[in-house]
């Protein structure tokens, strides 16, 4: 789990992506690495979550608008690595969300 910036209270955007991988994942992590560090640099882009297990996992990533979320669906970068789902993907789900409201609480012992 990581975040980029705090995230504000409320009027941000959430994508949601819940997946389960295919068996052949060839060239996967790569795409994934890359398209992760090339969306930390993208304008408005706050940070992300993931959590997995075994083949299944939740990501969510965090943008300041939807203009800044069209301009990463946009990038050529992206689109090549979307290319790739019927490969690595059994099924996945994508969501756009706003968020009306965010509070985090973090233990520190």
């Amino acid at each position: 789990m990581r975040f980029v910036k705090p995230l504000p209270g409320s009027g941000f955007y959430a994508v949601i992506f819940s997946s389960t991988k295919n068996e052949d994942l060839e060239g996967y992590a790569q795409m994934d690495e890359e398209t992760m560090n090339l969306a930390a640099q993208q304008p408005g882009y706050l940070g992300y979550e993931s959590v997995s297990t075994g083949n299944k996992s939740i990501f969510i990533s965090y943008w300041e608008s939807k203009t800044a979320i069209e301009s990463w669906r946009n990038n050529a970068t992206h689109k090549m690595a979307k290319s790739g789902a019927q490969k690595w993907y059994k099924r996945y789900l994508s969501q756009i969300c706003q968020v009306e409201s965010s509070h985090l609480f973090e233990n520190t012992f």
